[in-house]
């Protein structure tokens, strides 16, 4: 069987990563390991991580769970630990908040790329919640039938939570410690070239494989991060492209208003 990775960083996360925990425990897929990198928190997420390792224990349903709390430099310095830690076929990051939408999803992507050479990157479809995990929106950027490194200079096309990377292509990609907003569309672009270079096929799996809550860090320092998703761009499509691009952005967003 195909077995899936879950990433979740937390700190301070009590007041949302019950949502988070409980879609992964619910999955009716067994070949899943949950890695849960903590901060070192100061609230009761930890008391929440071990009440939720006794549940999976109790309910016996073929998931592993490993927890590592301790000071980290931050969300991407986090996510390296989880990369470090990492086995089975194919890593998702789902962070505190974020939830899988339904206890099939896991098994339908299972499904989706049974009996074939494993691609490189399975990647869905978003839905946007609010702070108590109700549905506000389908994710405006949705991801194109064919996908490629080049695809994100049209913008992220593909969330981060509903990227699943082929664990071989996400470990030699650790994400790039200069960011502090934006690695992860680093990491994403680099996972991709990667499979391109070695003619590695991406995979779009037709559904909702993430529900995504919209106020994270890269919406709290909003304008900080667009600065640094811009850096990201110039480096991976040159300065000429990335500045033209962004002129066209500009123009569509006034005929738009």
């Amino acid at each position: 069987m195909i077995r899936f990775a879950y990433i979740t960083i937390t700190y301070n996360a009590a007041q949302v990563l019950q949502r988070t925990l409980g879609s992964i425990l619910q999955q009716d897929y067994p070949e899943i390991l949950h890695l849960i990198i903590d901060g070192a928190s100061t609230d009761d997420t930890m008391k929440i991580v071990n009440q939720y390792i006794e549940r999976s224990n109790a309910m016996d349903n073929g998931h592993r769970v490993q927890v590592m709390s301790e000071p980290d430099k931050g969300i991407y310095d986090a996510m390296n630990k989880g990369l470090r830690s990492l086995y089975g076929d194919y890593v998702c990051f789902l962070n505190a908040g974020d939830f899988l939408p339904a206890p099939d999803t896991t098994s339908r992507i299972a499904s989706a790329v049974a009996n074939a050479p494993l691609p490189a990157v399975l990647y869905g479809d978003t839905d946007i919640v609010d702070n108590e995990g109700r549905f506000l929106r389908h994710r405006r950027l949705s991801p194109p039938e064919e996908l490629s490194w080049k695809s994100f200079r049209w913008g992220m096309l593909v969330c981060h939570q509903a990227f699943y990377a082929r664990t071989d292509f996400a470990i030699a990609t650790p994400y790039d410690m200069q960011y502090r907003y934006s690695a992860d569309v680093d990491w994403c672009i680099r996972v991709m070239k990667a499979a391109a270079k070695e003619n590695v096929p991406l995979r779009n799996l037709h559904m909702v494989v993430a529900n995504y809550t919209e106020e994270g860090q890269t919406t709290l320092h909003h304008r900080e991060s667009l600065k640094e998703r811009y850096r990201v761009m110039e480096h991976h499509y040159g300065r000429v492209q990335t500045f033209l691009l962004h002129c066209w952005f500009a123009v569509r967003a006034l005929l738009k208003s």
